[in-house]
């Protein structure tokens, strides 16, 4: 049975650690179907809720690059079970991911729901898609009303997904969040 994301991310060298520190037998023969290579309504739900996310890219000479990428909650769209997009708006204009997207399409997000402490983490293809190239994913994923210049679509099609434990997450919270919180103490307990 395949394990999806370990079948990608584990390669010879991650198995030679692994038996170096007793853990390969985890790994060796786990049991159960863990393709993970289409969003169900779980992701969906947890992807929608997202304001933000980390994007890796490797450059031609092997370098990954991290970058941070936010937006109101939903910015990241679930095109399709096996597709997200999200507007690329104009940055400081380095163009480092999109360049290291022109020479290889891998990628991988990690998205983090600090308050609940849950994480999860993606591998796929991107690619760039001009504006004007796919008029109906362009009015899907462009907020007209928001503040930046859409200068493009990253559109990316899973390869493999996971979840990880909250072990080492550390709950944190929006000032909306916190907001909410408090007026949800002060209407049902009065004044704080």
């Amino acid at each position: 049975m395949g394990y999806g994301f370990l079948d990608v991310a584990v390669t010879p060298s991650v198995r030679a650690v692994q038996a170096a520190m007793g853990s390969d037998h985890l790994w060796r023969d786990f049991e159960g179907q863990r393709e993970f290579d289409r969003f169900t309504a779980t992701e969906v739900a947890f992807i929608a809720q997202c304001d933000t996310f980390y994007m890796a890219t490797v450059s031609e000479t092997g370098w990954p690059y991290v970058q941070h990428r936010g937006g109101p909650p939903g910015f990241l769209k679930v095109v399709d079970d096996q597709t997200l997009a999200f507007a690329d708006y104009r940055g400081n204009r380095q163009y480092l991911s999109v360049g290291n997207l022109a020479a290889d399409d891998r990628v991988s997000l990690i998205l983090v729901d600090y308050a609940a402490r849950k994480r999860l983490k993606i591998l796929g293809h991107a690619e760039a898609v001009p504006l004007e190239a796919d008029p109906e994913l362009t009015a899907k994923v462009v907020d007209p009303d928001y503040r930046d210049r859409t200068e493009r679509i990253l559109r990316l099609r899973l390869k493999a997904f996971d979840r990880n434990c909250p072990k080492y997450i550390t709950a944190r919270f929006t000032e909306t969040e916190i907001e909410q919180a408090r007026t949800q103490l002060t209407t049902s307990k009065g004044t704080i």
